[in-house]
């Protein structure tokens, strides 16, 4: 099903509603009763690959939850039969954070790495010490046609102090949830950091409860060796960090880019790092980025020869709506540019480049409408 767009002209900003749209995942199909938390990469062969939860019960976070995956061969006008990449019985396979390997001497072709969570209890219940969330990664030399077993990094990239699951999960840090990003995982391609995986997410310590979110922290992992070993960065010292998304910047640094879960702010929190992740200069609350509490993405890519971050969450502070792709041509700085994607209920989102001219999207049509995507030539969004 392709998209058609009604243009309208706002000041700056390029508004347009869509009559039909291009479902990747449609709610109450395939065995399912909702598709959640898209992630989206372009395969070293150039076939999208568009990551979701499948949930079988409702839209809600915990339960039966496996992590699928769809095929575009022809740029995402269609997308293929569903697969599902990771199965955890009655609880949760989720958290998609895709990202392809391009350095690996041993696979001089592209693998593709797929990090994501399992879950055994709700988030409320894992805060209060019942239940334990692990981080695992498949793996994919093949364009994502075959995927390797998982392998469990858990104890190098997760602190639970869990020790009726597992002795080794007896860490004094005491952390009661893990999450990758979600969305992709980037690999640094120049300076001193050339070649790292980087894995945005976030975590919590203690047993707080309900509302208050203080003792989350946004956090990143890496690995330098092509996923034989994995490390954790260090921290984003700021209150209520939550679901993050990563971007290189034009000299190889990091830029972070942090969902706050707190009513107070409503804007992104952004931490740069010149250490590839394992640190962090400088982290600040931009009241550029408005947000309404929800996942964003990120994604930098080249227009005129020029380095360009682009970002999209709801551009919203009172509900999730108006899906909005902004760029900043000066390394997340300032973001010059809005361009409208979607008026109506909108949440999570992914970015992808499909090729030097294009961008394609695939993002939530609210909480409860599915997951869509739409191809926009760069000239559009950085008018």
């Amino acid at each position: 099903m392709y998209i058609f767009i009604l243009l309208i002209c706002l000041g700056s900003t390029v508004c347009f509603s869509q009559e039909e749209y291009n479902y990747i995942f449609k709610n109450e199909t395939e065995g399912y009763n909702c598709f959640r938390i898209p992630a989206i990469i372009k395969a070293p062969n150039g076939d999208l690959l568009a990551f979701a939860e499948a949930r079988k019960k409702d839209c809600g976070d915990f339960g039966n939850v496996d992590l699928v995956m769809k095929r575009s061969r022809n740029k995402g006008k269609t997308w293929g039969a569903l697969e599902i990449i990771a199965d955890n019985g009655e609880f949760k396979a989720g958290d998609p954070a895709p990202v392809v390997d391009f350095h690996d001497p041993q696979y001089p072709k592209g693998r593709i790495f797929l990090l994501y969570n399992t879950g055994t209890a709700t988030e409320y219940d894992l805060v209060a010490g019942n239940g334990l969330r692990e981080v695992l990664y498949k793996t994919s030399v093949d364009n994502g046609e075959i995927w390797s077993n998982p392998v469990n990094i858990t104890l190098q990239v997760h602190r639970p102090k869990l020790p009726q699951y597992n002795p080794q999960y007896n860490f004094e840090e005491d952390w009661r949830t893990t999450t990758n990003t979600p969305g992709h995982a980037i690999q640094i391609s120049k300076g001193k950091y050339k070649g790292r995986l980087y894995i945005a997410a976030n975590h919590s310590v203690g047993d707080k409860l309900k509302d208050n979110y203080d003792n989350f922290r946004s956090h990143g992992f890496y690995s330098d060796d092509h996923g034989k070993t994995w490390k954790l960065g260090t921290d984003i010292d700021f209150p209520a960090g939550n679901e993050s998304i990563a971007a290189e910047l034009s000299d190889g640094s990091i830029l972070q880019n942090v969902r706050l879960q707190s009513k107070k702010y409503k804007y992104r929190l952004l931490a740069f790092s010149k250490t590839g992740g394992e640190s962090w200069d400088t982290v600040y609350l931009d009241k550029q980025l408005p947000d309404p509490i929800c996942q964003g993405s990120m994604l930098d890519v080249k227009h005129k020869k020029k380095h360009v971050i682009l970002f999209s969450n709801p551009d919203s502070q009172a509900k999730r709506e108006k899906m909005t792709i902004r760029a900043s041509w000066d390394d997340g700085k300032t973001w010059e540019t809005a361009y409208l994607v979607d008026k109506g209920p909108s949440a999570y989102s992914d970015l992808v480049e499909i090729d030097n001219n294009n961008i394609g999207i695939a993002y939530e049509r609210g909480n409860k409408g599915g997951i869509v995507f739409t191809s926009l030539s760069k000239k559009k969004i950085l008018h």
